[in-house]
């Protein structure tokens, strides 16, 4: 049995995908607001197991506790915004829930390490919806790449290249009647409830949402990391990024470059670039990632596809697909029951990509280049920088992380 917390634009995609299953019931949806939550509960009424089987039809209830309180359930869907990400992954993993979490799997660098150790703790299952990791035409381009077919690869490049819109200048206003905002806030700092702050559009502020980098552009530096193959968090990092375009209330920057390196025997390169108000694709990819090989290059599209090129620009193979978000579900539930080890999109993976998106953005925001420590958790004699790394929470909030013991070291 599984609930569905968080039913806006990709939890409702979980709900249709999920409804349409017959080896799956959703026992609850979940939601801060009322109307959004009630077209989920229409949608979930007839999912899988309860059709004909006398199942109970799910519950709509606007406190996520209600869900994890219940034995029942096996395993929660995650898709609210990026702020409840890490303290509702770990409140599940702790009441004995498999995860399925969306990306960025975390709001900052340290959550992203307390959900790595309360998987370690509680032995459980959790996925990132980094849904590329079970798309077979993916795997096969990187399954070409680990097979050398490019040579050694030193430098990867993902980039967001799409044209987005204005979410305007908004002053506070009253929440509207369907909506509770203090849950919707939850162990974020409470601020006044304003017409561009939900939905969706959370993802452009900082106590929020992570920027379009961590929206659109965490799936194809996923995807760099997959292929790039660091052993590890990247050891310096560095983004120019602003507000070039766009005169509103975002506070994320518009047009991002980040340059990060990985210490390796030979040091490797991750790039990323971004332009949320660019009207063409790049390398005729919207969203994509490149790979720069010593024997040639690979061009991979989200959701679109991939082209080989050998020595001399030489195209050798190419190949069209999209995302499987049904093949992600199903990998979730197959290591759910036992039958796999290790779900696609691990928490480890998860954390790697995310940590990307965090050190870039902090990079960004303060305009200097950070010398990540990993191992103890802080940019190397840069205090105001290793204070991005972590947040500040509702003082008392029930939901918000308790720290790690490994991850407090040295601070």
């Amino acid at each position: 049995m599984l609930g569905v917390i968080g039913t806006g634009g990709m939890g409702m995609h979980h709900v249709r995908a999920l409804a349409q299953r017959n080896d799956v019931q959703i026992a609850y949806v979940c939601d801060v607001d009322r109307d959004r939550l009630a077209e989920a509960a229409r949608l979930a009424q007839g999912s899988g197991l309860a059709q004909g089987s006398g199942q109970a039809a799910p519950q709509a209830v606007g406190d996520l506790r209600r869900v994890l309180d219940d034995p029942r359930v096996d395993a929660v869907l995650i898709a609210t915004p990026d702020h409840w990400h890490a303290p509702a992954a770990i409140l599940a993993l702790d009441a004995g829930k498999h995860v399925y979490v969306e990306k960025p799997c975390c709001h900052n660098v340290r959550e992203g390490e307390q959900m790595v150790e309360a998987v370690e703790r509680t032995g459980l299952v959790l996925q990132v919806g980094t849904q590329s990791r079970s798309t077979e035409c993916v795997r096969e381009a990187m399954q070409r790449l680990a097979e050398g077919e490019i040579g050694e690869i030193l430098v990867a490049k993902a980039w967001n290249s799409q044209r987005r819109s204005s979410i305007g200048k908004r002053q506070p206003s009253d929440p509207p009647p369907q909506l509770d905002f203090d849950a919707w806030l939850g162990p974020a700092p409470e601020v006044p409830y304003q017409a561009n702050l939900l939905h969706a559009v959370w993802r452009w502020w900082h106590a929020f949402g992570c920027g379009d980098i961590g929206n659109d552009g965490v799936h194809d530096i996923d995807v760099a990391l997959w292929g790039l193959n660091p052993t590890g968090h990247p050891m310096r990092a560095t983004c120019f990024g602003s507000k070039s375009f766009f005169d509103d209330d975002q506070q994320f920057p518009d047009t991002q470059y980040a340059v990060l390196e990985y210490p390796e025997e030979r040091p490797r390169q991750l790039i990323f670039e971004q332009r949320i108000w660019s009207p063409y694709d790049q390398e005729g990819y919207a969203n994509g990632a490149a790979f720069y090989g010593t024997e040639g290059v690979l061009i991979i599209g989200h959701t679109e596809g991939w082209r080989l090129y050998g020595p001399g620009d030489r195209l050798l193979t190419e190949r069209t697909g999209k995302a499987d978000l049904n093949a992600h579900h199903s990998d979730f539930l197959e290591c759910i029951r036992g039958n796999r080890q290790r779900p696609a999109a691990d928490v480890h993976v998860g954390h790697q990509a995310a940590t990307v998106v965090h050190l870039a953005n902090i990079a960004a925001r303060l305009g200097r280049v950070l010398e990540f420590d990993a191992a103890q958790t802080k940019i190397r004699d840069d205090e105001e920088a290793t204070a991005l790394l972590g947040r500040t929470y509702r003082a008392g909030h029930w939901a918000t992380p308790r720290p790690n013991s490994s991850s407090a070291a040295g601070r």
